[in-house]
């Protein structure tokens, strides 16, 4: 299992196997805090599951990795090296790519000009459609990713579908970290099975590291070689996924509903 420290943060690691490396990192908006200390490794092939509530700072830590916006403070390493992160073009400059809930792709344009989106192959005058086709739809083959076809808009394809499809773009990028925001948000077991089983050639393969963000601890345990929870911006928990459960997960969760539930009766009857 991962060492932790008494108060529960990843105790300092090996630089040597880490690709990315998070130290104290804090983020306050205003006279709100977001983030405390969080302390994170990644380690090179790994897929990380970082779970926790709404509100406990899963999205903004991943915000603050792919560029999207600074921490207040702490340190970021990439393959040992501190980084300033100074956008999402930065961070993609870098290999660190994001796959966000909304997935950024244009449902009226098709799947294989969403690949190719912004960086479309061009021999002047003309744009060279069927050269995207064609390594479009190698790439998907190449990932398992099943489609009816590149020349289908995105606006057809299922939710799994569009979800494959926004991961494949990011990944054909060849980042060294795929960060991915709730990959099986709002799908039922048909169409999360589809983003699983990617996730899955993805760790197979090698040659990119994860972190997903997710609420549903029975499928993210099903993919992750290591489970990190946050808690009220605090990395808690930190353990591999052989050595813990979705039983035990739901049981942390829980006891967090209980305790919050308790300090606000508390507060209801002090202010009676």
């Amino acid at each position: 299992m991962t060492a932790t420290t008494p108060d529960g943060q990843t105790a300092a690691a090996n630089p040597d196997g880490d690709i990315l490396r998070c130290e104290h990192i804090a983020k306050n908006y205003g006279a709100v805090t977001a983030l405390t200390d969080v302390n994170m490794r990644l380690t090179r092939g790994e897929v990380l599951g970082l779970i926790g509530d709404n509100g406990a700072g899963k999205s903004t830590l991943l915000k603050i990795l792919c560029g999207f916006q600074p921490a207040t403070s702490g340190r970021i390493f990439l393959e040992g090296k501190e980084i300033t992160l100074k956008s999402v073009d930065h961070a993609r400059s870098l290999g660190i790519d994001a796959v966000y809930q909304d997935l950024a792709l244009v449902g009226q344009l098709t799947v294989f000009q969403n690949m190719f989106l912004n960086r479309e192959k061009v021999r002047w005058p003309l744009v060279r459609n069927n050269v995207m086709r064609r390594e479009a739809r190698e790439h998907l083959d190449e990932m398992g990713v099943q489609i009816p076809s590149v020349n289908a808009p995105v606006a057809m394809l299922s939710g799994g579908q569009r979800q494959a499809v926004a991961v494949a773009r990011s990944v054909f990028s060849n980042p060294k970290i795929l960060l991915l925001d709730e990959p099986l948000a709002a799908m039922g077991v048909k169409e999360g099975a589809i983003i699983l089983d990617l996730i899955t050639r993805l760790k197979h393969e090698g040659n990119v590291s994860i972190i997903i963000i997710a609420h549903n601890y029975a499928q993210v345990i099903q993919v992750c070689d290591r489970i990190n929870l946050i808690q009220g911006g605090r990395i808690t928990l930190d353990k591999l996924t052989a050595e813990t459960s979705a039983d035990e997960l739901t049981d942390l969760a829980v006891a967090e509903y209980r305790s919050a539930l308790e300090e606000r009766q508390r507060a209801d009857r002090g202010s009676a």
